[in-house]
């Protein structure tokens, strides 16, 4: 289903103004990559990049051009690791910030490091 440009606008509204929310935006895009739903992370991803510094500036950033991050992320992108891993490493410094991963276990919760 296809977002509605009203939605796109709000979501871009709440992040120029939230930043707790972006924060939460592209954490959720890693981990529903983690989780293995690599169609919806795309699409939050797409939304984060769109509501806070866009493809061109993406696309500096990265040295990928503008129009392969777009299309990567699109409904039939298929992006590569290292691209991934280009594009969040881009993103967390432009947001100032250091995503990190913690194990969950389904039937006990949190799971100490030793």
């Amino acid at each position: 289903m296809a977002l509605t440009r009203a939605f796109k606008e709000v979501v871009a509204d709440r992040a120029a103004r939230d930043p707790e929310f972006r924060v939460a935006l592209l954490t959720e895009a890693a981990d529903l990559f983690l989780s293995g739903d690599v169609d919806t992370g795309k699409a939050v991803l797409r939304d984060f990049i769109n509501a806070t510094i866009g493809f061109v500036r993406l696309s500096e950033t990265t040295g990928i051009s503008a129009k392969s991050l777009m299309r990567m992320l699109g409904p039939e992108g298929n992006p590569s690791i290292r691209n991934l891993s280009t594009v969040f490493e881009a993103l967390q410094k432009a947001e100032r910030l250091t995503l990190a991963v913690r194990a969950v276990s389904a039937d006990r919760g949190d799971i100490e490091a030793a």
